[in-house]
């Protein structure tokens, strides 16, 4: 279990391998391993998200070019769903087109909850769904009860998480993200006993 404590502690997997006189390629693949359960986890636990959820996209990676909708170059483009007082959900998408967004929110969202978005013209269809409110930051940040001001905070959170890897290739993305999102929803919990509790799921009582 050594490796998975350095792995909760948010150590590089070279700091890693220095402390446990392993390989570089051998921690990073068990970091990976690791992702990659909790990815799975994630994905086995998740129920639709409902009540009053913040949506918002936001581009990680390299330096970003082009014009919001059309694409990012060197960039992920990563989607979020905040439930407020509850979890955030994200994913990455090719777009942010409106036929992409839509569908994720189908997806996973409840109708008949209250959404809050800023004025982006993909989200435009959202009264299909339940209430929408429209936040214009110019007239309304930090102002009132309508703010996405949730998961701006959660974009915070994973990017200066992010900062400290150097060079993520894009295909890793999304394990790296639902990290980041496991420990968000859970950052006011034993995290450490959590991984533990997943990876025995996994494999019963087998240690690693």
């Amino acid at each position: 279990m050594h490796i998975l404590y350095f792995f909760y502690l948010e150590l590089s997997a070279r700091k890693a391998a220095r402390e446990l006189g392993v390989s570089y390629n051998s921690a990073i693949s068990r970091f990976m391993f690791f992702r990659k359960m909790i990815s799975d986890h994630l994905g086995k636990e998740f129920s639709k998200l409902y009540g009053e959820l913040e949506m918002d996209e936001s581009y990680f990676g390299g330096k970003r070019k082009g014009k919001r909708g059309r694409g990012a170059y060197n960039k992920a483009i990563v989607f979020g769903i905040l439930e407020r007082n509850g979890k955030v959900y994200t994913k990455v998408v090719p777009n942010v087109s409106k036929e992409t967004l839509m569908d994720e929110i189908k997806k996973k969202t409840k109708k008949g909850s209250v959404f809050y978005t800023d004025c982006f013209k993909s989200y435009k269809s959202l009264k299909q769904f339940g209430k929408h409110h429209k936040i214009n930051h110019t007239y309304t940040f930090g102002k009132s009860h309508n703010h996405i001001n949730g998961i701006e905070g959660f974009w915070s959170y994973a990017k200066e998480r992010f900062h400290k890897y150097h060079g993520i290739n894009h295909e890793n993305y999304p394990l790296y993200l639902k990290e980041m999102e496991f420990r968000f929803n859970h950052r006011n919990e034993d995290v450490f006993k959590l991984l533990v509790d997943i990876i025995l799921r996994r494999f019963g009582t087998e240690s690693n």
